[in-house]
């Protein structure tokens, strides 16, 4: 059994029915939708076309929310549908950033996120979705996508329909007939400044002028999008970079001329704060950050949230375990830990790509050239921390400068390449769009200051530190933002 909808969009007439019915049905917030009405408007007037689409979560067959989720609060039914245990949910929002068609919303009184449940409670009682009863045109058609007796099967086959982003390989489970495909490509129809009855939420910057947008082609009502990771996962990213980094280099203390005290304990020291650091970001940035403990006691083993705590967790272990040979004298076994800990170094600066690879909402962060980038910034960074404390510096040095350079070679890479999809391609737009008060562009500076950290470690390595520390904070901020700002409906 696999439940879905077709929307019939030669029936819709735009009446929003479905929208009111949906929010009456499941108490659905003010500002949030589980399903709305977009409207694009084409020509130029007197002689003007208004296009209808229904838009609500695609119920994927390979549903990437669901593979996600840390805590296993989102579940792929036997009948189809996606569900959501609200009381489960911790608040992370990485379902929302796995989700190619923002069809996620947080409900920001309850702490969880929800979403179109296929009227779950009305389903089971053998009821239909409230959409599909309110519909006055019987536009929305529910039922068995895998029962050729059923309507919305015999329709599929006598007709020709559309799905939204199939390039995301999900699998949706709406399908469109006679929808204008303008409608179902977000970002290449022009953003109005003003909603047809309202004005736009301004939750993002305007798109840049160099993106292509087809001629009398606009937006004139949608359902508004937020960003929803900010500060705290860009600082996450340069803190856990610190760690790692200085855990990987901290074998090799002897070649890089760390000696006494500091050869024996910084390297741990600062790997084991940053980690705290980390975890801290990571826990206070959930919406319910006194539900953390549920990543252990419900784990989604497939969600890379779960597999990269437990790399964090086996690191800090591992790490606080190396302090406490050097304080007990047993350096050989201190030495022999800090071996171990080069992989998992290595791991804990890598394994965001591999969680940013689930977010298929999010294109810009699927490239693969994401792992060779995380671990460059951990080297560079993790450098730069230890070059103060180094005797010499002629080992650290060339590191700390190849890295950086390497750092700077992927950044201008990521904006200035073709990518794989419209989306992607949006989001590196955005990475030299983005601005901070007093003009500052956070993409632009942030490399400038990482030029900066790579002349200073061969000249000043002391003060090497702040502009690496700034130029790195400055583009994970782009790179986190960019990627959130292209439509996804």
């Amino acid at each position: 059994m696999r439940l879905g909808f077709l929307l019939d969009h030669d029936r819709c007439i735009g009446c929003h029915a479905c929208t009111v019915a949906c929010k009456a049905e499941n108490d659905v917030p003010v500002g949030d939708f589980r399903t709305w009405v977009k409207y694009l408007e084409q020509g130029t007037f007197p002689d003007t076309r208004r296009h209808f689409a229904v838009l609500r979560c695609n119920h994927c067959t390979d549903a990437p929310c669901v593979t996600i989720c840390p805590v296993n609060a989102l579940e792929k039914r036997s009948d189809g549908i996606v569900d959501i245990d609200r009381d489960a949910c911790i608040g992370c929002r990485a379902c929302m950033q796995a989700c190619p068609y923002d069809a996620i919303y947080l409900n920001d009184d309850l702490g969880s996120v929800e979403k179109c449940h296929y009227c779950a409670h009305r389903t089971e009682k053998g009821l239909e979705p409230a959409c599909v009863i309110v519909c006055p045109e019987q536009a929305i058609v529910s039922g068995d996508l895998d029962d050729p007796r059923s309507k919305i099967a015999r329709m599929l086959e006598e007709n020709d329909t559309l799905v939204r982003r199939p390039e995301q390989g999900t699998g949706p489970n709406v399908h469109y007939k006679g929808v204008h495909p303008t409608l179902l490509a977000p970002g290449v129809a022009k953003e109005e400044p003003t909603y047809l009855w309202s004005d736009k939420p301004k939750r993002k910057q305007p798109a840049p002028l160099s993106l292509p947008v087809l001629e009398n082609t606009r937006v004139v009502l949608d359902a508004p999008s937020r960003i929803e990771w900010g500060w705290p996962v860009a600082l996450y990213l340069l803190t856990k970079g610190i760690a790692a980094g200085v855990a990987i280099l901290a074998p090799f203390a002897a070649f890089l001329v760390l000696t006494g005290a500091t050869a024996a304990y910084l390297p741990e020291a600062i790997a084991l704060t940053f980690t705290t650091i980390t975890t801290i970001l990571l826990i206070e940035d959930l919406k319910k950050p006194w539900a953390f403990y549920r990543l252990i006691t419900r784990p989604n083993w497939r969600s890379w949230l779960v597999k990269g705590g437990v790399i964090l967790g086996a690191f800090t272990a591992t790490t606080s375990l190396a302090i406490l040979a050097r304080l007990t004298h047993l350096d050989t076994i201190a030495d022999t830990i800090r071996w171990i800990n080069l992989p998992l170094g290595l791991a804990v600066a890598g394994y965001t790509a591999f969680l940013f690879a689930q977010c298929k909402g999010r294109d810009l962060w699927e490239s693969r050239w994401l792992l060779p980038h995380l671990l460059v910034q951990a080297l560079h960074i993790g450098a730069i921390t230890l070059l103060p404390f180094s005797t010499e510096h002629k080992a650290l040095i060339p590191i700390a400068a190849l890295a950086g350079l390497a750092h700077i070679a992927l950044a201008l890479r990521e904006r200035l390449a073709k990518h794989r999809t419209n989306n992607a391609n949006q989001a590196a737009a955005y990475l030299t769009h983005l601005r901070w008060p007093a003009n500052i562009r956070p993409f632009h500076h942030g490399l400038i200051l990482t030029t900066l950290s790579i002349g200073l470690a061969g000249t000043l390595p002391e003060l090497a530190l702040i502009p690496a520390l700034l130029g790195l904070y400055m583009y994970e901020w782009a790179f986190i933002r960019a990627a959130q700002e292209p439509p996804l409906s």
